[in-house]
């Protein structure tokens, strides 16, 4: 899947990746891209919920060797 941003929140626990997702996805315009690497636990629950919340829509979450990537698009 094609992003328009690549956010790396490797290594940081929550609120961290949602913080920094917020943040990076609030410099983009609707309709774009936001794509997410995670390796907290957390992140599984929290990032769809956030972006649930936010108004965006989450295209496609992913798990591979321990790194949770989430495709984000801005609503």
């Amino acid at each position: 899947m094609q992003a328009d941003k690549v956010l790396n929140v490797t290594g940081l626990s929550c609120p961290l990746p949602v913080v920094r997702s917020k943040k990076a996805i609030d410099e983009m315009v609707s309709g774009q891209v936001l794509e997410i690497h995670a390796t907290d636990k957390g992140a599984v629950k929290d990032i769809p919920a956030w972006a649930k919340s936010a108004g965006h829509v989450l295209l496609k979450q992913t798990e591979e060797e321990g790194v949770y990537k989430f495709w984000v698009q801005k609503g």
